[in-house]
Protein backbone atom coordinates (compact mmCIF):
# COMPACT_ATOMS: atom_id res chain seq x y z
CA UNK A 1 0.00 0.00 0.00
CA UNK A 2 1.34 3.70 -0.59
CA UNK A 3 2.04 5.62 2.53
CA UNK A 4 -0.11 7.91 3.93
CA UNK A 5 2.01 10.65 3.70
CA UNK A 6 3.05 10.18 0.15
CA UNK A 7 1.88 12.79 -2.42
CA UNK A 8 -0.17 10.63 -5.01
CA UNK A 9 -1.98 12.94 -7.64
CA UNK A 10 -4.50 11.68 -10.29
CA UNK A 11 -4.81 14.08 -13.12
CA UNK A 12 -7.61 13.77 -16.08
CA UNK A 13 -6.85 14.97 -19.56
CA UNK A 14 -3.05 14.15 -19.09
CA UNK A 15 -2.34 12.99 -22.62
CA UNK A 16 -2.04 16.95 -23.53
CA UNK A 17 -2.32 20.39 -22.99
CA UNK A 18 -2.72 21.87 -19.20
CA UNK A 19 -3.28 18.51 -18.10
CA UNK A 20 0.07 16.93 -19.55
CA UNK A 21 1.89 19.82 -18.24
CA UNK A 22 0.52 19.46 -15.02
CA UNK A 23 1.54 15.82 -15.26
CA UNK A 24 5.03 16.52 -15.78
CA UNK A 25 5.68 19.17 -13.21
CA UNK A 26 4.17 17.06 -10.57
CA UNK A 27 6.59 13.89 -11.26
CA UNK A 28 9.48 16.50 -11.59
CA UNK A 29 8.74 17.53 -7.47
CA UNK A 30 8.99 13.71 -6.47
CA UNK A 31 4.75 13.24 -6.63
CA UNK A 32 3.37 9.93 -7.57
CA UNK A 33 1.04 11.09 -10.26
CA UNK A 34 -1.44 8.94 -11.71
CA UNK A 35 -1.93 10.19 -15.60
CA UNK A 36 -5.73 9.35 -17.28
CA UNK A 37 -7.46 10.31 -20.52
CA UNK A 38 -9.07 8.55 -23.11
CA UNK A 39 -5.97 8.50 -25.51
CA UNK A 40 -3.56 5.95 -24.20
CA UNK A 41 -1.18 7.00 -27.10
CA UNK A 42 -1.04 10.54 -25.56
CA UNK A 43 0.39 8.80 -22.55
CA UNK A 44 2.71 6.45 -23.46
CA UNK A 45 4.24 9.86 -25.33
CA UNK A 46 4.19 11.41 -21.78
CA UNK A 47 5.95 8.81 -20.25
CA UNK A 48 8.26 8.66 -22.98
CA UNK A 49 9.24 12.63 -22.92
CA UNK A 50 9.55 11.74 -18.96
CA UNK A 51 11.97 8.51 -19.25
CA UNK A 52 14.60 11.61 -20.80
CA UNK A 53 14.07 12.47 -16.78
CA UNK A 54 14.40 9.32 -15.53
CA UNK A 55 11.27 10.24 -14.22
CA UNK A 56 7.44 8.37 -15.09
CA UNK A 57 3.97 8.83 -14.14
CA UNK A 58 1.61 5.45 -13.88
CA UNK A 59 -1.26 5.71 -16.84
CA UNK A 60 -4.60 4.76 -16.37
CA UNK A 61 -6.95 5.36 -18.96
CA UNK A 62 -10.41 6.68 -18.22
CA UNK A 63 -13.19 8.29 -19.89
CA UNK A 64 -14.42 10.94 -17.53
CA UNK A 65 -17.93 11.31 -19.40
CA UNK A 66 -18.57 7.44 -18.29
CA UNK A 67 -19.95 7.12 -14.88
CA UNK A 68 -18.77 3.48 -15.09
CA UNK A 69 -15.66 3.54 -15.93
CA UNK A 70 -14.56 6.34 -13.57
CA UNK A 71 -15.80 3.88 -10.99
CA UNK A 72 -13.76 1.46 -12.14
CA UNK A 73 -10.97 3.33 -12.60
CA UNK A 74 -11.13 4.92 -9.28
CA UNK A 75 -11.40 1.43 -7.60
CA UNK A 76 -8.24 0.50 -8.81
CA UNK A 77 -6.43 3.69 -8.19
CA UNK A 78 -7.87 3.51 -4.34
CA UNK A 79 -6.73 -0.70 -4.56
CA UNK A 80 -2.87 0.51 -4.01
CA UNK A 81 -3.14 4.77 -3.41
CA UNK A 82 -4.44 7.13 -0.87
CA UNK A 83 -5.26 9.98 -3.56
CA UNK A 84 -4.34 13.23 -1.73
CA UNK A 85 -5.12 15.36 -4.86
CA UNK A 86 -7.53 15.09 -7.49
CA UNK A 87 -7.34 17.70 -11.07
CA UNK A 88 -9.88 17.84 -13.03
CA UNK A 89 -7.99 18.85 -16.21
CA UNK A 90 -10.24 17.10 -19.22
CA UNK A 91 -11.72 19.15 -21.30
CA UNK A 92 -13.34 19.58 -25.29
CA UNK A 93 -14.78 22.70 -27.03
CA UNK A 94 -16.53 23.73 -29.97
CA UNK A 95 -15.76 27.01 -31.50
CA UNK A 96 -19.58 27.40 -33.19
CA UNK A 97 -22.52 29.50 -32.70
CA UNK A 98 -24.89 27.60 -30.68
CA UNK A 99 -27.48 27.78 -33.82
CA UNK A 100 -24.86 25.70 -35.39
CA UNK A 101 -23.97 23.62 -32.44
CA UNK A 102 -25.37 19.36 -32.92
CA UNK A 103 -26.78 17.83 -30.07
CA UNK A 104 -24.31 15.45 -29.88
CA UNK A 105 -21.78 18.30 -29.49
CA UNK A 106 -23.45 19.72 -26.64
CA UNK A 107 -23.63 16.36 -25.25
CA UNK A 108 -20.25 15.36 -25.72
CA UNK A 109 -19.23 18.50 -24.09
CA UNK A 110 -21.20 18.74 -21.14
CA UNK A 111 -20.41 15.03 -20.34
CA UNK A 112 -16.68 15.87 -20.69
CA UNK A 113 -16.23 18.91 -19.17
CA UNK A 114 -19.16 19.28 -16.20
CA UNK A 115 -20.34 15.27 -15.54
CA UNK A 116 -17.06 14.12 -15.85
CA UNK A 117 -15.61 16.32 -13.49
CA UNK A 118 -18.23 15.74 -10.95
CA UNK A 119 -18.11 11.66 -11.83
CA UNK A 120 -14.90 11.85 -10.54
CA UNK A 121 -15.32 13.81 -7.90
CA UNK A 122 -18.00 12.22 -6.90
CA UNK A 123 -16.04 8.86 -6.35
CA UNK A 124 -12.99 10.43 -4.85
CA UNK A 125 -15.33 11.99 -1.96
CA UNK A 126 -15.63 9.29 0.13
CA UNK A 127 -11.62 8.49 0.20
CA UNK A 128 -10.38 12.01 0.96
CA UNK A 129 -13.28 12.29 4.09
CA UNK A 130 -11.95 9.04 5.03
CA UNK A 131 -8.14 9.90 4.64
CA UNK A 132 -8.99 13.26 6.80
CA UNK A 133 -8.46 15.68 3.65
CA UNK A 134 -7.06 15.78 0.50
CA UNK A 135 -7.02 18.55 -2.31
CA UNK A 136 -9.38 18.77 -5.75
CA UNK A 137 -8.04 21.40 -8.31
CA UNK A 138 -10.58 22.24 -10.88
CA UNK A 139 -9.07 23.76 -14.18
CA UNK A 140 -11.76 26.12 -15.44
CA UNK A 141 -11.83 28.63 -17.30
CA UNK A 142 -12.67 32.78 -17.67
CA UNK A 143 -15.76 32.27 -19.80
CA UNK A 144 -17.02 31.79 -16.39
CA UNK A 145 -16.08 35.45 -16.21
CA UNK A 146 -16.47 36.90 -19.38
CA UNK A 147 -18.67 36.38 -22.58
CA UNK A 148 -17.70 35.41 -25.78
CA UNK A 149 -19.23 34.33 -28.81
CA UNK A 150 -19.09 30.92 -30.29
CA UNK A 151 -18.76 29.53 -26.87
CA UNK A 152 -22.26 28.78 -25.46
CA UNK A 153 -22.01 25.02 -24.75
CA UNK A 154 -18.24 24.98 -23.02
CA UNK A 155 -19.56 28.40 -21.00
CA UNK A 156 -22.14 26.34 -20.09
CA UNK A 157 -20.10 23.57 -18.71
CA UNK A 158 -17.65 25.46 -16.89
CA UNK A 159 -20.14 27.90 -15.57
CA UNK A 160 -22.13 24.71 -13.98
CA UNK A 161 -18.95 23.27 -12.61
CA UNK A 162 -18.07 26.50 -10.71
CA UNK A 163 -21.36 26.60 -9.30
CA UNK A 164 -21.53 22.75 -8.28
CA UNK A 165 -17.50 23.42 -6.77
CA UNK A 166 -18.72 26.47 -4.84
CA UNK A 167 -21.53 24.48 -3.19
CA UNK A 168 -18.99 21.88 -2.63
CA UNK A 169 -16.41 23.30 -1.00
CA UNK A 170 -18.98 24.67 1.54
CA UNK A 171 -20.02 21.39 2.34
CA UNK A 172 -16.29 19.49 2.66
CA UNK A 173 -14.13 22.31 4.62
CA UNK A 174 -15.24 20.22 7.46
CA UNK A 175 -13.32 17.18 6.09
CA UNK A 176 -10.29 19.68 5.68
CA UNK A 177 -10.77 18.86 1.51
CA UNK A 178 -9.47 22.45 -0.61
CA UNK A 179 -11.39 23.11 -3.32
CA UNK A 180 -9.52 25.43 -5.98
CA UNK A 181 -10.90 26.63 -9.25
CA UNK A 182 -8.46 28.27 -11.94
CA UNK A 183 -9.85 30.44 -14.45
CA UNK A 184 -7.61 30.34 -17.07
CA UNK A 185 -7.74 32.72 -19.94
CA UNK A 186 -6.53 31.63 -23.84
CA UNK A 187 -3.31 28.99 -23.31
CA UNK A 188 -1.54 27.40 -26.04
CA UNK A 189 -3.03 24.10 -26.23
CA UNK A 190 -4.49 21.76 -28.43
CA UNK A 191 -7.72 22.93 -27.97
CA UNK A 192 -7.87 26.00 -29.86
CA UNK A 193 -8.37 25.44 -33.56
CA UNK A 194 -4.59 25.44 -35.10
CA UNK A 195 -5.45 28.58 -37.28
CA UNK A 196 -6.16 30.24 -34.03
CA UNK A 197 -2.52 28.88 -32.46
CA UNK A 198 -0.28 30.07 -35.90
CA UNK A 199 -1.91 33.22 -35.87
CA UNK A 200 -2.02 34.03 -32.05
CA UNK A 201 0.21 32.05 -29.78
CA UNK A 202 2.70 34.30 -29.07
CA UNK A 203 -0.35 36.11 -26.85
CA UNK A 204 -1.39 32.95 -25.18
CA UNK A 205 0.63 31.67 -21.53
CA UNK A 206 1.71 28.71 -21.94
CA UNK A 207 0.56 24.91 -20.05
CA UNK A 208 3.90 24.60 -18.35
CA UNK A 209 3.53 28.16 -16.53
CA UNK A 210 0.05 27.10 -15.36
CA UNK A 211 1.32 23.79 -14.37
CA UNK A 212 4.07 25.51 -12.11
CA UNK A 213 1.42 27.54 -10.34
CA UNK A 214 -0.95 24.47 -9.95
CA UNK A 215 1.85 22.54 -8.60
CA UNK A 216 2.99 25.57 -6.12
CA UNK A 217 -0.71 25.80 -5.04
CA UNK A 218 -0.65 22.05 -4.24
CA UNK A 219 1.97 22.27 -2.04
CA UNK A 220 0.73 24.99 0.35
CA UNK A 221 0.06 22.57 3.17
CA UNK A 222 -0.72 26.04 5.66
CA UNK A 223 -4.43 27.09 6.95
CA UNK A 224 -5.01 28.87 3.64
CA UNK A 225 -6.86 28.12 0.69
CA UNK A 226 -7.12 29.81 -2.79
CA UNK A 227 -10.66 29.57 -4.05
CA UNK A 228 -10.68 31.04 -7.63
CA UNK A 229 -7.82 32.07 -9.27
CA UNK A 230 -7.97 34.15 -12.54
CA UNK A 231 -5.14 33.85 -15.05
CA UNK A 232 -4.44 36.01 -18.53
CA UNK A 233 -2.19 36.60 -20.59
CA UNK A 234 -0.31 39.95 -19.61
CA UNK A 235 -1.98 41.53 -22.86
CA UNK A 236 -5.09 40.37 -21.57
CA UNK A 237 -7.75 38.52 -23.35
CA UNK A 238 -7.18 37.25 -26.98
CA UNK A 239 -10.05 38.20 -29.74
CA UNK A 240 -10.32 35.20 -32.20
Amino acid sequence: MTKKNENCVWITGASSGIGRSTAMEFARVGCKVIASSRRINGLEKLNSDLKKEKLKVEVMPCNVASSSNVVQVVKKITAANQINCLINSAGISTFKYAEDNSIQEIKDVINTNLMGSIFTIKQILPHMIKNGGGTIINVLSVVTEKLFERSSIYTASKIGLLGYTKVLREEVRKHNIRVINILPGATETPMWPAEIRNKKSDEMMQPEDLAQLLVWIYLQKRNIVPEEITLRPIQGDIDE
